[in-house]
């Protein structure tokens, strides 16, 4: 019976839009079942603390497969071509460059050493692209290179947790200063005084405009109410005083969320309990994605702009909620962890739209980039928090049941390494 279901969905899926879409409906409504019996305020993410975002529900188990282009995680290895997201983790003696202690930006939640952690094993990696050389970053090199420039990583949690790395390396050089942060420490600033340098973390999960109703907490009081035709201004406000951007969203739309669209409502993704038409994540975020690279295409920007793919989470032996867990201590091989149905869903939308718009930029002489993490994030489900996004989660109880992190990183950890490829894509043209 799979067997027939996963042959008739490919089949639909390449010759008729109509059965597509009641396929595709199928399968939210297999997630509608499934979140229908979970609480609703914890479907939000654990507890929202400045640079901690709670960990997403995976997706429910279909048992569906996309079409193969779906299954495809990253751009394709031409044999003598250089593409610094086609690699390995290999062993790496010398370790990280920094630690918890000779870092200060690193946030509670990510500081995996000071919280426990019993094993550093995963300290010891480093991405290794197959057909080019990618060395280690230079902070001061890439400090030179940025004096009086301007960089923002506009996102959600993930782009907030790749922004202490990120410091952390530069602050070997000079510490950062922070010379702004709101009023909930989602947008901060840092300033590099002697290079003249800053640092921007912009919160903005969704890219467009939308209304979240939670608290301090993570508790949702209603749906988010998400205008899918409204950038959000929080970055379009200060898009052309940024020289180098990374933009990045994807979790968040999982979420139960109404879109709008002229201020009307058109539709939503999962609300059993409103009248509305259902639409499906996939929808929202392909539509906010177009009206995100169609904003960069027409902006005439001078510097550079970077797409950074979603990144996978990896729990086992359940979800977040319900006792899943990330207890391995090292990468795996490439093949040997799957994306999840939505993780597939999303990278597929993300290579498309950005495809088109990085076609369109390049005839204009815009210099917009795919940053794909989602390859060389996958292979590594050994350097998540898990249980010691808690201080000292089992020092009274070793038995305690402790809810697990396992969609952001240890710091140090595997996103430094995401440093080490922007220093080369941006200074020799990768």
């Amino acid at each position: 019976m799979l067997f027939h279901w996963k042959s008739w969905w490919k089949s639909v899926y390449k010759q008729n839009h109509f059965v597509l879409k009641l396929g595709f409906s199928i399968f939210l409504v297999g997630l509608a079942f499934r979140l229908l019996f979970s609480r609703s305020d914890v479907i939000s993410e654990v507890q929202e603390t400045p640079f901690v975002q709670k960990t997403l529900f995976s997706p429910p188990p279909v048992s569906f497969s996309l079409p193969e282009v779906a299954d495809q995680i990253g751009p394709e290895e031409q044999a003598g071509t250089c593409n610094l997201f086609i690699g390995d983790w290999i062993p790496d003696p010398a370790g990280p460059v920094y630690t918890n202690e000779t870092c200060k930006f690193i946030e509670d939640h990510q500081n995996c050493m000071k919280n426990g952690r019993p094993d550093n094993g995963y300290l010891y990696w480093r991405w290794n692209p197959r057909n080019c050389k990618l060395p280690r970053f230079n902070p001061l090199k890439f400090l030179q290179f940025m004096r009086n420039k301007t960089w923002a990583l506009i996102g959600d949690s993930i782009s907030r947790n790749h922004v202490q790395s990120f410091l952390c390396v530069l602050s070997k050089v000079e510490e950062a200063v922070e010379v702004y942060h709101d009023k909930e420490y989602r947008c901060r600033r840092w300033l590099f005084p002697s290079y003249n340098f800053t640092v921007s973390v912009i919160w903005s999960p969704f890219l467009a405009k939308a209304d979240i109703f939670e608290d301090y907490n993570g508790v949702s009081t209603s749906e988010i109410e998400l205008h899918i035709d409204k950038l959000d201004t929080s970055w379009t406000d200060q898009f052309k005083d940024f020289d180098y951007m990374i933009f990045a969203s994807g979790e968040w739309y999982v979420k139960t969320t109404i879109y709008y669209e002229n201020d009307t409502v058109l539709g939503c993704h999962y609300c059993p309990k409103k009248n509305f038409t259902e639409l499906g994540f996939n929808f929202a975020y392909r539509k906010v994605l177009g009206n995100v690279f169609n904003y960069i295409v027409s902006s005439n920007h001078k510097g550079m702009i970077f797409f950074r793919t979603a990144t996978p989470d990896h729990f086992e032996n359940g979800e977040w909620f319900s006792g899943g867990s990330c207890k391995r201590t090292k990468p795996v091989k490439e093949g040997n962890f799957s994306l999840s149905e939505v993780n597939k869903i999303l990278h597929e939308i993300e290579l498309d739209e950005i495809g088109k718009a990085t076609a369109k930029a390049s005839e204009k002489g815009l210099n917009l980039k795919l940053f794909d993490v989602t390859s060389l994030s996958l292979m590594r489900p050994d350097g998540h928090p898990g249980p010691y996004r808690h201080f000292q989660p089992f020092a009274k109880d070793k038995n305690a049941k402790i809810i697990n992190d396992c969609l952001h990183w240890c710091l140090p950890g595997p996103i430094d390494a995401w440093n080490d490829m922007l220093m080369e894509m941006v200074l020799n043209g990768q």
